[in-house]
């Protein structure tokens, strides 16, 4: 369909549920339109209008939570899954979606004691085992993590996700062999999995085979034209063989083709603070706070730059600055203060 028919077909629902405005199968036409041309404003509105005429229509409460989710307005999504859940006790889907929302609010006990209600109602899912295994994983706990993914790939062993998580948990864990094996796996069932793809060439600069991890690198270069993440892992794996012109020129290019975004900056002058030219590196720092002047990790690394040069003043001007713009962060006071003793210290032996 295209846009002008979409267009056409839109005013035709309006006119339906206008006639008929008791009907709810007009308002699920009518959202069903906008959700095809992606007017989530639209969509709401509409889904609002149909609770009006019917409070519990499970369908528009559903989408409603769904779209609040997408929105990163999660409150709100578990207002309306509990409201489902009020009509629709035994329905796993709920469990699992209210699981995920109290994991995107770092809220673990929440999230497991859904999860686990999920799994009451439907334990032959490996999505839930694996969705467990990332909760375990964002805390940390990366053997109960490696259970819950290994569960997943019993019931599912072709399950993409669950052998990618797990390939990650062994790669940060320098089990690089278990780790290939999983992304192996990934790339028989889903050849074009660019982000796969990536992380067995990162194993591979990570177990010195330069060669190879380059090729990879080169055929994600060419899967599509999203190059930032590729281009970020070449550049960190030129500066892990030493090849540090190499990498500048990566995070220059990076630089030119997204003048927006403070990263490069950032990576550019922490390979300059690595090789000791500091001067090079405090120059990416302010170029990184001229595009956004309120980030503290900034003015932090500004301040470690100058403590290394030295010059201790304008380190703690720089560390002053990270707190006031994160002031509940205690490891920028503790460093703070560290260095501020030490500057009076020495202040007072040289009196």
């Amino acid at each position: 369909m295209d846009r002008v028919e979409l267009e056409e077909k839109i005013k035709e629902a309006i006119v339906e549920l206008a006639k008929e405005p008791e009907k709810v199968e007009h308002y699920h036409k009518l959202a069903n339109l906008y959700a095809m041309e992606k007017n989530y404003d639209k969509i709401i509105s509409v889904y609002e209008g149909l609770l009006n005429v019917n409070p519990n229509d499970t369908d528009a409460l559903m989408n409603l939570g769904s779209l609040a989710f997408y929105r990163k307005n999660y409150e709100k999504a578990i207002e309306y899954y509990l409201k489902v859940l009020d009509i629709k006790p035994n329905d796993y889907i709920l469990y699992f979606n209210i699981g995920n929302v109290h994991a995107e609010l770092k809220n673990f006990s929440k999230a497991l004691y859904f999860y686990n209600r999920a799994l009451d109602y439907n334990p032959s899912n490996p999505e839930i085992y694996n969705v467990m295994g990332l909760l375990f994983h964002d805390f940390e706990d990366f053997v109960e993590a490696k259970i819950y993914y290994e569960k997943a790939l019993s019931l599912d062993p072709n399950s993409i996700n669950a052998h990618i998580d797990l390939g990650n948990i062994y790669f940060k864990e320098s089990e690089y062999e278990k780790a290939m094996e999983h992304y192996k796996k990934v790339l028989e069932l889903s050849p074009n999995d660019k982000t796969v793809v990536i992380c067995v060439a990162n194993i591979l600069v990570a177990t010195k085979n330069k060669k190879e991890a380059f090729k990879y690198f080169d055929k994600a270069l060419k899967m599509d034209e999203n190059n930032y993440k590729t281009y970020v892992c070449m550049a960190i794996a030129y500066s892990e063989f030493m090849e540090y012109d190499k990498a500048e020129e990566i995070y220059k290019l990076l630089i030119e083709k997204y003048p927006k975004n403070i990263n490069p900056h950032i990576l550019l002058g922490n390979l300059y603070s690595n090789i000791k030219k500091h001067d090079k590196a405090l120059s990416q720092y302010q170029k990184a706070l001229e595009i956004d002047p309120s980030k503290a990790s900034v003015h932090m690394l500004i301040a470690n730059t100058y403590y290394i040069k030295q010059n201790i003043e304008e380190a703690l001007t720089s560390y002053r600055k990270a707190i006031r713009f994160e002031p509940d962060n205690d490891e920028y006071k503790l460093v703070y203060i560290q260095i501020l003793d030490e500057y009076i210290s020495k202040k007072e032996e040289n009196k």
